[in-house]
């Protein structure tokens, strides 16, 4: 178990035995009673020495910080080189071993042995030194001065949480708002696209009417020739097929028959073909009509030909620009659906955000109320210390006192200030 931190008297039937006890108490226990046993021949002047070797030993002794009693060989070494000292621990132990200190193993290192070594003062005068009559004040002293630390670290945590929750509320505000409005801009963005989409749809399917519209005079009137020139075809075939038969009857046959043929034949041949001259006029007609038509684009019946060629292709491209618009505006639509559905994924992330930020907000109430709180705590830690180090000051006046630990204690009031404004008579950091 460890050793009392705050006895006067250390325990143990010999002086080995109080130094082992002594050496089993925390670095800064250690450190006090050598200021006290110390103080008049050269503690006072060392004091601030052993303050900084404690605060070292702290720092390299990972695993108990403060609570720590000694280090091991490596973790010794480290610490003498961090102040440059020209003994090794095996002269530290080679000298406590020659002044009975110590026996033969011996694994550890407290800062007793190196204090005991470095200085060459009396192990023996050390562990049965004055420990001053004053014991209770201290600790009433020494009370104060950790529940100030307490509390100025208490508030500076809690205002380092709520700083920090703070930040990251409005970090992600920021983002979310950010996200928002680039849900927004990908939306109108998206619809532009679709508008736009449906403008060439409509574009290409005007364009295609009006290649049908500039095709269709050149279409009618080339189905009423065909028309005209089927029916006068249809008029010949009959005229010349039923001048082939009366023929054939002419020359085949009885006398009687072929005669009557003849006769036929020859009435055939005088009389005037009403059907297909009829037919022969519908024709003529047609094709005046038509010329009237490729007349009335006088010699530009090529240009007219081509112009219907590139209607065709015209309406072709117009179908394809069309079907080409509707993919657009389709996948306008999509990009419409996807950007609105981003746009409500950043309103909700925005309004999480905000509520991040309302509750960093409370966060940030709560640690300045609880900041308030610290700094009552501290105005009475400040006014316990003023009246601490009056104290203070008046018993290290007297004579007998236990001056290590008092020095110690305004060394931990020293620090402590460090916490407070200047303003207040704090120190900077």
């Amino acid at each position: 178990a460890m050793a009392d931190n705050k006895g006067n008297v250390l325990p143990g039937n010999t002086d080995f035995e109080k130094l082992e006890y002594l050496c089993q108490r925390t670095y800064k226990a250690q450190a006090v009673w050598f200021l006290n046993a110390f103080w008049d021949s050269f503690g006072e002047g060392e004091a601030e020495n052993l303050w900084n070797y404690v605060h070292k030993a702290v720092e390299i002794d990972l695993d108990h910080r403060e609570a720590g009693t000694h280090l091991n060989e490596m973790e010794a070494h480290r610490l003498l080189e961090s102040f440059d000292e020209t003994m090794t621990v095996r002269e530290m132990r080679t000298y406590l071993r020659q002044h009975g200190a110590i026996g033969d193993r011996v694994k550890s290192v407290p800062l007793t042995h190196w204090w005991i070594a470095k200085y060459g003062e009396d192990w023996e005068k050390l562990v049965n030194a004055s420990q001053g009559d004053n014991r209770e004040e201290i600790e009433k002293a020494q009370a104060m001065v950790d529940e100030m630390n307490a509390a100025f670290e208490d508030a500076d945590a809690k205002a380092q949480v709520a700083a920090a929750a703070l930040r990251e509320a409005q970090a992600r505000e920021a983002e979310s708002v950010a996200a928002a409005q680039a849900a927004k801009a990908a939306e109108d963005e998206a619809k532009a696209r679709e508008q736009d989409a449906v403008a060439r749809e409509q574009e290409a399917l005007a364009r295609e009417a009006d290649a049908r519209e500039a095709e269709a005079p050149f279409k009618a009137a080339q189905e009423e020739l065909e028309a005209a020139l089927a029916e006068m075809k249809a008029q010949e075939d009959a005229y010349n097929n039923k001048t082939a038969e009366l023929k054939q009857q002419s020359e085949e046959g009885g006398v009687v028959s072929r005669n009557r043929a003849k006769v036929q034949l020859d009435a055939h041949l005088a009389e005037d073909p009403l059907p297909l001259r009829r037919a022969k006029i519908t024709m003529e007609a047609a094709v005046k009509k038509a010329d009237r038509a490729r007349n009335a684009v006088a010699t530009a019946r090529v240009d007219a030909e081509a112009a219907a060629e590139q209607a065709s292709k015209d309406r072709a491209a117009a179908e394809q620009a069309a079907a080409e618009a509707t993919s657009a505006r389709q996948a306008a639509e999509q990009s419409r659906a996807a950007a609105e559905k981003a746009r409500a994924e950043a309103t909700a992330a925005r309004q999480a955000a905000e509520q991040s930020r309302a509750a960093a907000e409370q966060a940030r109430a709560h640690s300045e109320q609880a900041k308030a709180a610290a700094d009552a705590a501290r105005e009475e830690a400040e006014r316990q210390v003023a009246a601490a180090e009056e104290f203070l000051h008046e018993e290290m006046s007297k004579p007998g006192q236990a001056y290590g630990a008092l020095w110690w204690i305004e060394r931990e009031l020293f620090e402590a200030k460090k916490y407070m404004p200047t303003s207040k008579g704090g120190i900077a950091k």
